[in-house]
């Protein structure tokens, strides 16, 4: 069974300047994990998902290959339903940046602001349920987050946030809510008590897939992680999204992990992701009919 066909069906005409998407793979499949302890705290064991490091997933917003989780809304990428804060320090990341955003970063700042002209959080924020408990998620505007600047605006179209990191020449990380800088890489961590009574922080480290969204994943028109046209990253995953690793793991934690990801790649990978697979399959030349 292929997951995340689109809800127009298969043979509908796609949106002027998109491919025809590939199907998305299974969401079960083989992995291939490692385990192995933080070389900067002794209680707390790292478990990575190198089928998904050592990937060759990359983002591609704003290229013919994203459609959009919504079928109606093919140029938001994953930007239609805004991004739900995740605690105090979160909101106070944006908060912060908000201030550093300037009217050729954001497109939509006009509509942010108070009758003074002053951007508030109103402006950029609002109120919404999430797991039964009322959050705080970046506001949506006319279809999809406020932060994303739509096509036709001279500074770019995507997230104006992660606009404005790149021409200051910060990590876009400090300055986007945790889960947009964290997809489509899926953290959790739990205390768990060893066989000795020792009771350590496991940390788990895997994609982010349609699941990762609950219920309702399932249900998005499309959704990149599983998409073989999106598998074509010039550098794994592990390599391309070091800062946000690091920032999920500790300085000591990623260097350990960026060695054991290459002496894999070294040994060569049993359990490769199957959206790589098929994405390296449609690179290769066609075979010719044999001379007769």
């Amino acid at each position: 069974m292929t997951v995340g066909a689109s809800a127009s069906g298969p043979s509908s005409p796609r949106p002027a300047g998109k491919i025809d998407p590939s199907p998305e793979v299974d969401l079960d499949f083989p992995r291939e994990w490692i385990e192995f302890v933080d070389p900067a705290n002794d209680e707390h064991l790292i478990v990575a998902d190198l089928t998904w490091l050592l990937s060759r997933w990359t983002c591609v917003f704003g290229t013919p290959a994203c459609q959009g989780i919504l079928s109606d809304r093919p140029d938001d990428g994953c930007c239609s339903h805004g991004a739900f804060l995740s605690d105090k320090d979160d909101r106070k990341r944006l908060q912060k940046a908000v201030k550093m955003l300037t009217p050729e970063d954001w497109q939509l700042m006009g509509e942010a602001v108070d009758a003074n002209g002053k951007v508030t959080k109103k402006g950029f924020l609002e109120e919404d349920e999430l797991e039964d408990e009322v959050s705080l998620r970046t506001r949506r505007f006319d279809g999809a987050c406020i932060f994303l600047n739509r096509p036709g605006f001279e500074g770019g179209v995507g997230c104006a946030l992660h606009t404005m990191a790149l021409r200051k020449g910060i990590e876009p990380l400090e300055v986007k809510p945790d889960v947009c800088w964290q997809l489509p890489i899926r953290r959790t961590q739990d205390w768990v008590d060893r066989p000795d009574g020792v009771q350590i922080l496991r940390t788990v480290v895997t994609e982010y897939d349609r699941r990762g969204w609950g219920p309702g994943g399932l249900d998005l028109d499309w959704y990149c992680s599983g998409s073989p046209d999106a598998h074509v990253g010039q550098r794994p995953v592990w390599q391309s999204y070091g800062p946000e690793l690091k920032e999920l793991l500790g300085g000591p934690a990623y260097e350990e992990l960026a060695r054991h990801c290459k002496r894999r790649e070294g040994l060569g990978l049993i359990a490769i992701h199957p959206a790589t697979v098929h994405a390296n399959r449609m690179k290769e030349p066609p075979l010719s009919a044999p001379d007769m």
